[in-house]
């Protein structure tokens, strides 16, 4: 028999509502309310990837300084150099080990609080550094404090974000640490001294020509040489605490994660934060009922046995190899000799200015990627990423094997061999279109790059690991990541060197193309879904989800 439409459960059964819906405008006006809420949480974390991005490329213009610093104790040989850019993936590394611990001791935002102290500590050194010591502690410590927010930021900005605008939220990372890079470029500006004429400085990697002497490749005539910073490297560092100082005060005011709390047996404080992130006017109880379930679910300490559990392992393993796979492109390696790459190979134009292009470039990608993430899906953007950088870096080991050398490689980071090796290239001119290759090639890399596995693979990294194992796997996957990042970086100038600049390039279109039968096999589609539905996914292991 059929139940008696009065008094039953739902809204197309509600008799004698309490209240009438909302109309369409006041639905409008609360979730505008709700995003403004959230978008505020998520800005006041992601400044942390901000400080991450500038300290990330704080090395790139400072170490040309520091080479010919007339200070001895702080005029850095080229090993020392090569240990100050590097020594910091070794602390990022080692910050996402403390954030297996931290994420789940502290919390998600405490934690992200805490990698201020580090932070702060790393720039001062840097900033007062009278010795190699001082350079090399304060860059590790900025490190720690990277490899920790990468932790942490995903997690945190996944569990406050509805499913709606999740993938633009997640992609936000990414974002802030690419204006984080950009504005320590714009602050590290390089000022000219006038025309022709040089001190003990260095032109494009090599010694300056005197006043009238041939300049080869860019300028015949006239020469601009390199005086030194727009703003002196020290303070560079006092600069890199003010966002550190703003994520702090910002954060202090910002709920911490409702599943954290929830997970903590403080339901209380969970639903406050989880009505404030919503709005006052959201109905929250069914999302807050949901989460508690699934909590209440994993609410004990995850045992060995349990990791062997297939829906435990395969989300812990699939992001594993996505950080794993993600660094393989050669995305670190890239951006850290971005500038030295272009001067080992024929531009038309300055090496500098294109490593300008390429970081706007970078930007404007992630700026698509946030917009498209929650319309196009993940898995779509991860296979034109894939496929993109592929074609990228096929192309500029092409070109480096059988294109046009160089007039003027730089002999700073001994690329000019690598470039060299083997090979009978025609010299450049600088009216030869061809010379244009390595920078549209490095475009389109950057631009599959910051489209699909940079941004994706943190997004879905914070999407699809269990809640249990959250914060201990996610900072798995940051050591992972940094460590690939600091073994690629160290080894790249020892195999272009042994087998020219075109080896790595052709090593890292092969991996893309791993990256694009990885993505068809192993990677779920996560668009529109709630974290509660991508568990239940793996606990009951339905294909109809992937695709």
């Amino acid at each position: 028999m059929q139940e008696p439409l009065l008094g039953a459960e739902g809204r197309d059964y509600d008799t004698f509502p309490e209240k009438p819906p909302p109309s369409p405008g006041e639905r409008t006006r609360v979730g505008v309310l709700q995003n403004k809420r959230v978008f505020l949480a998520t800005f006041a974390a992601v400044l942390g990837n901000f400080s991450f991005g500038y300290a990330l490329v704080y090395t790139s213009p400072v170490i040309p300084a520091l080479e010919h610093s007339s200070d001895p104790n702080l005029n850095l040989t080229k090993t020392q150099a090569s240990w100050f850019g590097s020594v910091f993936t070794l602390g990022a590394a080692a910050g996402g080990l403390s954030a297996m611990v931290l994420n789940d001791l502290l919390g998600r935002k405490l934690s992200i609080m805490f990698s201020a102290v580090p932070s702060a500590a790393g720039y001062a050194l840097m900033a007062g550094a009278h010795g190699l010591w001082m350079l090399l502690l304060g860059r590790m410590l900025t490190g720690f404090a990277g490899g920790l927010t990468a932790a942490c930021i995903p997690v945190y900005v996944s569990e406050i974000a509805p499913p709606s605008v999740r993938g633009a939220l997640g992609a936000t990372p990414q974002l802030m640490a690419v204006f984080g890079s950009l504005s320590l470029y714009a602050l590290a500006r390089q000022a000219p001294l006038s025309m022709g004429f040089c001190r003990q400085e260095y032109w494009g990697g090599l010694p300056c020509p005197s006043p009238g002497e041939s300049s080869g490749f860019r300028d015949q005539t006239q020469v601009s040489c390199i005086v030194g910073l727009l703003l002196p490297w020290r303070w560079l560092a006092v600069a890199g605490e003010g966002p550190v100082l703003v994520m702090v005060l910002l954060l202090s005011c910002m709920p911490n994660s409702p599943r954290f709390l929830l997970s903590k047996g403080r339901d209380a404080e969970a639903l406050q934060a989880l009505a404030w992130l919503r709005g006052a006017d959201a109905d929250t109880r069914w999302e807050f009922e949901q989460i508690q379930d699934t909590v209440r679910r994993q609410s004990s300490h995850l045992s060995w046995a349990e990791a062997r559990d297939p829906h435990m392992y395969r989300p812990i393993v699939i992001a594993l190899l996505m950080r794993f796979l993600q660094q393989l492109t050669g995305i670190t390696p890239i951006l850290v000799y971005l500038q030295s790459i272009f001067d080992s190979t024929a531009v038309l134009l300055p090496p500098k200015d294109d490593a300008a292009i390429v970081g706007a470039v970078r930007l404007l990608s992630v700026l698509i990627a946030a917009l498209t993430m929650d319309l196009a899906g993940r898995k779509v953007l991860l296979f034109i990423s894939a496929a993109g950088m592929f074609a990228a870096n096929l192309t500029l080991g092409l070109y480096v094997h059988f294109g046009p050398k160089s007039l003027a490689p730089n002999s700073t980071v001994g690329l000019e061999r690598a470039a060299l090796v083997g090979t009978e290239q025609p010299l450049a001119t600088p009216t030869s279109y061809l010379t244009l290759v390595p920078l549209l090639a490095t475009m389109l890399f950057i631009m599959g790059y910051a489209m699909g596995w940079g941004p994706i693979t943190w997004l879905l990294m914070s999407e699809i690991l269990p809640l249990r194992a959250r914060g201990v796997a996610s900072g798995l996957c940051v050591l992972v990541s940094w460590l690939t990042a600091f073994a690629l970086t160290k080894s790249f100038l020892l195999v272009t060197n042994a087998f020219g600049l075109q080896a790595p390039f052709f090593f890292f279109a092969a991996v893309c193309l791993v990256n694009l039968a990885f993505t068809g096999c192993c990677v779920p589609e996560t668009k529109g879904r709630s974290l509660e539905q991508i568990e239940s996914f793996f606990r009951t292991e339905r294909r109809s989800f992937l695709h």
